[in-house]
This record gives structure tokens, C-alpha cells and sequence, in this order.
């Protein structure tokens, strides 16, 4: 009797998840779909794992996450098989200081999460609103919460430390880093590919709509860019990433602007598409002509040059330096104009090797192995389901 399970990353306009077989040793992944602007025109596409389209439908507009969930779940049903399915996984983008471990889902669990929500304004309440409503479609259905912040629980001063009165510290104002679901399963790919590789000193750059960076080495996190909110670190497609405090003191004092406003102007409209005043498609500003497309570019592959130095000061050097998200698996460009910034480094890129589909991209000459490695944070979820039993 076969048994599956689905893993559901939820984004604040779209929802990308993954079916898995639980039958044999390990997670199989059979299907893999995304739901893209949900909140407008939601288009559903699944794909099996050779890449081929099993399923292609639009939606009319506007219809409810209610409604798209249980369309998802009649589908999974479909491919379940007699054994049905057996657990849903979900990707948590914060768990605080308490939720350092996958958990079920429950009413007051999902409560407490929620009580998050100031720290990740943008994806707390996406994440969690899937749960509810599986909740409610089916109560019996087993759901577990895997967190982002959960792989780099174990930061300690000065990595994990802003220099606040130590009071804030006490209360849980502290770094808390982000990603970790992609960056648990770079860990554990780079260990298929080379087990030399794990005691290295690594910097993995997960670069997409969202982007950070993250130190590790034995498989666990030294240091990484986003701290007490997806907001730090590197700009993004639309948040600006670290900035100047005296900038926002300035634009509530001297600006009028609120709270509110504030949030939108970070988050929504920054980054990439606010240098930029064009989009906040990387893909839409490499095939741009114009100069303001150029100079988002620009920056973003300076800010992410920078954050690599300072991964690499944590790591005390550097060996290997890993690509990976949308724009780091993609955009050849922006890999070679990052590296470009790095060969004081040592690091030599094969610029036809980045051109193409390599996985390993750097010369043999370089002294830092540069890599291009496909993440899959669906399967991090579906393992860390797995081990709970289901």
C-alpha cells in the first residue's frame, strides 16, 4: 500500500509544493507544482520529476486559497493511490527562539506561530494560513510545521547579537537567519557530491526574490546575512536588505512617514525594483537596455561580493562558494559579475562552464570551488515529515 505526503511552501502571492511517496527507506518525489498569483489570477502547473507537464489549468479570478487548497487536494487524492494521503508539510519561515524542531500543527500551535507574525509581516501569515485551512477541510489530516530559522538555532555571540541594551537579547531580539530549509538541503547535497566537502569552509548564496547568504561548514550554520526579520542582508527583489537605522528615524521624523508606510516602502518596494524603478524580475533587468536596469545589477551583485567576505571573515577563509534560488541557479550574469568582485579571492570562474549547466563553474586554478546547486526546500519538508512518522 503506497502512502504520500504534500509539501507546501506558501509565498505571500504563490504557492509552490511538492507530492512524495513515503512508502520505501527515504521520501521519493514524484510531482512538483506551483500556484502562481494566487491572489489575482491563480495558474495552477505540475510537473513530474523529468520535467514533463501533467497538469496546466487557470482558475477564474478572483477564488479563495480555500478553495484552491481543496482543488489541490482532490488532485493529490487522484495520485495518492489506495494508501492516501498521509501528512502535509509545510515551510514556516519563523520559529522564533521556541520552535527549533519540525512540530504537528495544531489550533494553539498555529496560534502561537502567529504571534510571529511582526517579525515576518510578509510570509508569517502566508505560511500559516494554509494550515487553517487544512485545518478546517481536514481535521484528521496530520500537518507539520518546518521552520526556516530552525537551521541556524544554534548562532551564538557575537554571530547571533546586535549591539541593543542586552534587555532586548533576554526578550528574543537576536539573529535569527532565514532560508534554512534551502540551506539544510545544500548541506546535505554537497555531501553526496564530494564528503570531503562538509568540513570545508562554505559559503552557500541562496539568491532569488528573495536572497541571503549563509557560512557553514560540517553541515551547520556558522553565520548568515538576514537576522531578526527577512528584511536584513542583501536588497532583494523588493526589500532593500541592510540599511542605515538614522534613514528611518529620518523618513518618520522629517518625511512623516508611518509605521505602516514604512513596512510597504521596505518590503514591497525596494530592492531590485526600487533601484531599478523598472521591476523586481531579475529575468526583466538582465534583458533591459536601460541604465537604471544596470545599475540595480550593479548593486545587487557589490551587496552580494560583500556579504561573501563577510561570511568568508566568519569561516576564518574560504573553499567553496555554492549558488543556488531562482536567480543563483539561472543567471549566469549575475554569478560571473559576483565572481568578477571575488578574484582578489582567488576565485577564478570557467565562463563557458557558467554559461552552461555545470555544476562546478570555477577553474581549476581557482583556489575557492565554485558550485551551482539546485535546492529543494519541498524535499527538506518532506523528510523532516518522514522522520516524524507518519
Amino acid at each position: 500500500m503506497s502512502k504520500t505526503m504534500l509539501a507546501l511552501n506558501a509565498g505571500s502571492s504563490s504557492i509552490k509544493f511538492g507530492l512524495f511517496d513515503l512508502t520505501g527507506a527515504r521520501p521519493v518525489h514524484l510531482f512538483a507544482g506551483e500556484i502562481s498569483d494566487a491572489g489575482n489570477k491563480p495558474h495552477l502547473t505540475v510537473k513530474d520529476m523529468q520535467g514533463r507537464s501533467v497538469l496546466d489549468r487557470d482558475w477564474p479570478a478572483p477564488r479563495k486559497q480555500a478553495d484552491i487548497l481543496n482543488d489541490i487536494l482532490e488532485w493529490t487524492d487522484q495520485k495518492a493511490g489506495s494508501g492516501g494521503l498521509a501528512a502535509v508539510g509545510h515551510r514556516i519561515v519563523h520559529g522564533g527562539s521556541q520552535f527549533v524542531a519540525p512540530v504537528r500543527l495544531m489550533s494553539k500551535t498555529i496560534d502561537e506561530l502567529a504571534r510571529l507574525a511582526p517579525m515576518a509581516p510578509l510570509h508569517q501569515e502566508a505560511c500559516l494560513s494554509p494550515a487553517r485551512i487544512l485545518l478546517s477541510l481536514r481535521p484528521d489530516l496530520m500537518q507539520v510545521g518546518c521552520f526556516d530559522t530552525a537551521f541556524h538555532a544554534a548562532l551564538e555571540p557575537p554571530v547571533s547579537r546586535f549591539a541593543i541594551p542586552r534587555s532586548y537579547e533576554e526578550s528574543g531580539v537576536r539573529r535569527y537567519g532565514f532560508h534554512g530549509l534551502s540551506y539544510e538541503f545544500i548541506a546535505g547535497r554537497l555531501q553526496e557530491i564530494s564528503p570531503d566537502l562538509a568540513g570545508k569552509r562554505i559559503v552557500v548564496a541562496h539568491l532569488g526574490s528573495g536572497a541571503s547568504l549563509c557560512a557553514m561548514r560540517d553541515g551547520r550554520s556558522v553565520d548568515t546575512t538576514m537576522g531578526f526579520t527577512p528584511l536584513d542582508g542583501v536588497m532583494m527583489g523588493t526589500r532593500c536588505g541592510a540599511i542605515d537605522p538614522g534613514i528611518l528615524l529620518y523618513l518618520q521624523r522629517e518625511r512623516g512617514i508611518s509605521a505602516e508606510e514604512l513596512e510597504q516602502l521596505l518590503y514591497h518596494k525596494s530592492g531590485l525594483l526600487g533601484v531599478s524603478g523598472i521591476s523586481s524580475d531579475m529575468r526583466t533587468l538582465l534583458s533591459s537596455c536601460d541604465p537604471r536596469a544596470a545599475e540595480a545589477i550593479d548593486l545587487f551583485t557589490f551587496e552580494v561580493a560583500k556579504a561573501v567576505c563577510a561570511m568568508a571573515l566568519s569561516l576564518q577563509g574560504l573553499d567553496c562558494l555554492v549558488f543556488t534560488g531562482g536567480i543563483g541557479e539561472y543567471a549566469a550574469k549575475v554569478r560571473a559579475l559576483s565572481c568578477d568582485r571575488l578574484r582578489w579571492l582567488g576565485v577564478e570562474l570557467d565562463a563557458s562552464a557558467n554559461d552552461g549547466d555545470a555544476g562546478l563553474v570555477s577553474l581549476n586554478s581557482s583556489s575557492v570551488e565554485v558550485r551551482v546547486v539546485p535546492t529543494s526546500e519541498e524535499t527538506t519538508i518532506a523528510r523532516h515529515v518522514f522522520a516524524m512518522g507518519t
